[in-house]
């Protein structure tokens, strides 16, 4: 399994394993059809449908299948059946922003963040529990841009145009009165009930070791390489804040660390020293994924 999918992938393999996505959302919604569920579907497919392309441009997994496997079983064991729109909107607009963010060329990020603040913003209204990812993006310019200043300005000005547009609409509806949900800081959600997601331990293990990993042989690592991982584990810990405090029951929040978790995981187990071990690796992460979405429906233990 694991040689097979170490091949490198060519132009026809995202359409494949978007064809297989779409099949597995189609099925999935096939009893559950209505205005608000259909814009829902295809807003969740386009955004992760986006997020096979991201693979290629942040260029730390060699363009073989493994990750975009990875990426498509753990949008299949995560996925409910019926998404939330929140979720939707909010893994449509992380991928974009993980394209603008990691794109190679200097003017499409230069003049990308008013675009970016504003797709925070929006992010934000569907999804106020997604509030870390704004520090994320700070985080970013504070750490890579030469003009933090504008930056800053460009971010918070797409926002606020965001934010002006969205009252203004709301007032125009006669919506007047504040909705608490959009000051997140109460009312968590935490975790007291961890079956199943107790099935997905020796998956979290195997994270683990694989940013040991990384760190032990960070000095072995080019500085592109160092920059872009450090780039997906503030994204992951980000993704990982809106977790702990808002997922509760929601298991959907995992669809969040599909990507991130792809990209770590193929990556460690491409370097892992013996063959068996990354055969070995990738049959467990078949097998507590498989059993994590089977728990979903069934008391197993």
């Amino acid at each position: 399994m694991f040689r097979l999918l170490s091949k490198e992938s060519n132009i026809f393999s995202i359409p494949v394993y978007m064809a297989f996505l779409l099949m597995v959302l189609s099925v999935f919604n096939a009893l559950n059809i209505n205005a608000l569920n259909l814009f829902s579907a295809i807003v969740n497919f386009i955004g992760i449908a986006l997020g096979y392309f991201i693979f290629n441009q942040i260029k730390l997994n060699y363009k073989t299948h493994l990750p975009l496997f990875l990426y498509t079983f753990f949008i299949f064991s995560f996925f409910p059946g019926d998404l939330d729109i929140g979720i939707s909107v909010s893994l449509f607009t992380n991928s974009i922003l993980l394209l603008f963010l990691t794109s190679t060329d200097d003017d499409v990020r230069k003049h990308s963040y008013p675009l970016i603040g504003a797709l925070l913003a929006i992010n934000f209204i569907f999804l106020p529990s997604t509030w870390p990812l704004i520090f994320f993006v700070i985080l970013h310019i504070l750490g890579t841009s030469k003009r933090i200043g504008l930056d800053l300005f460009n971010l918070f000005f797409g926002g606020v145009l965001i934010g002006i547009s969205y009252f203004s609409v709301m007032f125009l509806l006669n919506y007047n009165s504040w909705d608490s949900r959009y000051f997140p800081f109460r009312n968590f959600q935490l975790i007291n009930d961890f079956y199943p997601l107790y099935l997905l331990l020796p998956i979290v293990l195997l994270l683990i070791l694989a940013i040991i990993d990384h760190f032990n042989n960070f000095n072995k690592k080019s500085l592109a390489s160092r920059f872009k991982y450090s780039f997906i584990l503030i994204f992951t810990l980000a993704q990982l804040v809106t977790i702990t405090l808002y997922m509760g029951k929601n298991y959907e929040y995992l669809l969040f660390l599909a990507l991130p978790m792809s990209i770590i995981l193929a990556r460690y187990l491409r370097f892992l020293p013996k063959y068996w071990m990354r055969e070995t690796g990738i049959w467990l992460l078949i097998f507590f994924a498989v059993l994590f979405k089977i728990g979903g429906y069934f008391e197993l233990f």
